[in-house]
């Protein structure tokens, strides 16, 4: 019984950086899409949005399912976090289509030239959701820390865009458009570093019983 049982969490772990692997591609495609000016990836990423929802379902499914077996408190804590980042992960899936479908109506549109660097901003963004699902899976609390306080480096590049492209539409009325829609770009990237944080803190949870949301101690040790 206990066996079958461990199989179970270990399918459900598994599931889980599934769901995490196929939005991290999501949104690292949908970048591309902008970046690259492809609507062919754009048209991908938003054809696959409905896989990640349901991988959402079959994690919930599962987790209720572990949790009328009454694990112990190790697991529980797994099973209970599981649904949380599943959330995270769908709703990061969202973001991606959210990017890809601003992509699609930035392609139409002559190129901005400017130094915006959304580049470096999705490079850090999927490098924080990347750190925390490896410590998802390696259970590693210490890799985990690092993640939380990197949100702020988004954040800030986020605010520094803002201002950039704010800038644009007052010197140059014609391409508000086009700013506004790489606003949205930003603020979806920088939704999905809040979405890797939060996993990141479920990490800690999992591993050190430790609630570390809204806490100081969320920040390295």
């Amino acid at each position: 019984m206990m066996r079958h049982f461990d199989e179970e969490v270990a399918n459900l772990k598994q599931s889980l950086l599934t769901m995490g692997g196929f939005a991290e591609k999501s949104v690292r495609q949908a970048i591309q899409a902008v970046t690259e000016r492809n609507d062919q990836l754009a048209e991908e990423v938003e054809r696959h949005d409905d896989i990640v929802d349901q991988y959402e379902k079959d994690i919930d499914e599962m987790a209720v399912n572990l949790l009328a077996k009454a694990p112990l408190a190790t697991d529980l804590r797994l099973v209970m976090v599981a649904m949380k980042i599943s959330q995270n992960l769908e709703r990061i899936g969202d973001e991606a289509t959210t990017i890809a479908r601003r992509a699609r109506v930035l392609n139409a549109e002559p190129p901005l030239k400017s130094s915006v660097d959304i580049p470096r901003m999705a490079a850090l963004t999927l490098h924080m959701l990347r750190d925390s699902l490896e410590a998802l899976v390696n259970n590693q609390p210490e890799k985990a820390r690092p993640v939380i306080p990197r949100d702020k480096e988004v954040d800030a590049l986020n605010r520094q865009l803002d201002v950039e492209l704010i800038g644009f539409m007052g010197e140059n009325p014609a391409t508000i458009g086009r700013c506004l829609n790489l606003m949205a770009v930003a603020k979806s990237l920088e939704r999905v570093a809040d979405h890797a944080t939060n996993i990141a803190q479920e990490v800690v949870y999992i591993c050190e019983a430790l609630d570390i949301r809204h806490h100081a101690n969320k920040l390295v040790t």
